[in-house]
């Protein structure tokens, strides 16, 4: 370990306990994995790791996290894009041979770092904080400890305004509820402590909800609104964790 597979998406560094992923910035990137810029996966955060084919002559180098293990992952809910997902390297076709070599020297040491569930807590780091994204009722804030909402009066619903701007400290809450913009009735949901789960996803009624704002028309897309989701939700479980 300790050498370097570059593709077309991301450079990938392994490490003896854990691949470092970077991002590359061209412009037909994806705008998450920009942002996103460089990640730290350890290898017990990883269950599995794939090769495939890709498009138009590449081979796809995949790995596989544990559910529960990153608070990206958790939080995007299955919604991300292929081409957002930050787990993939995407090789030309005459690299596929050094792929594969990579890909069995990653899975050996997965096997090696000896995880055979599901991990309690997170293993790969969230986005860092302070972070905020302009909703289309709101403006969203997160300073780590408190997520805010200021409404706007040209976007927030009447229930919303009369509700006033809305405050919810981290202890609080028990998860969120992140649907892509890219999907009809986009929304970010805080979910209360003391409501359970809350809401089932994709809700349509995020408008008069004064725990949600409304995602979609270019209003927190997916690179500014999901890696708020994940801060928060590990912030949650880090609360959570300690108490």
């Amino acid at each position: 370990m300790g050498n370097v597979l570059a593709g077309g998406n991301a450079v990938w560094e392994f490490e003896p306990d854990a691949v470092v992923m970077r991002y590359t910035r061209g412009v037909r990137g994806s705008r998450l994995l920009q942002v996103l810029g460089e990640r730290t996966v350890p290898h017990e955060a990883l269950r599995e790791v794939e090769l495939t084919d890709g498009r138009r002559g590449t081979a796809v180098l995949r790995a596989v996290p544990w559910a529960g293990a990153d608070p990206l992952i958790e939080a995007a809910g299955g919604q991300l894009r292929e081409t957002a997902d930050p787990y993939r390297l995407v090789v030309p076709d005459e690299s596929r041979l050094l792929a594969e070599y990579y890909r069995d020297e990653l899975r050996a040491a997965v096997r090696a770092a000896g995880r055979r569930e599901a991990p309690a807590r997170f293993l790969v780091a969230a986005p860092p904080v302070p972070r905020s994204f302009k909703a289309y009722d709101a403006k969203a804030f997160f300073d780590g400890r408190t997520v805010t909402f200021r409404w706007y009066w040209t976007g927030a619903s009447t229930a919303k305004w009369k509700a006033g701007d809305q405050t919810f400290p981290v202890d609080g809450l028990a998860g969120v509820d992140w649907r892509s913009p890219d999907l009809s009735h986009g929304h970010l949901r805080l979910l209360p402590r003391e409501a359970g789960d809350g809401p089932p996803r994709g809700s349509a009624e995020a408008d008069q909800d004064p725990s949600a704002v409304v995602l979609g028309l270019g209003y927190g897309p997916v690179h500014e609104s999901l890696p708020f989701a994940a801060s928060v939700l590990a912030a949650i479980r880090s609360r959570s964790a300690t108490v």
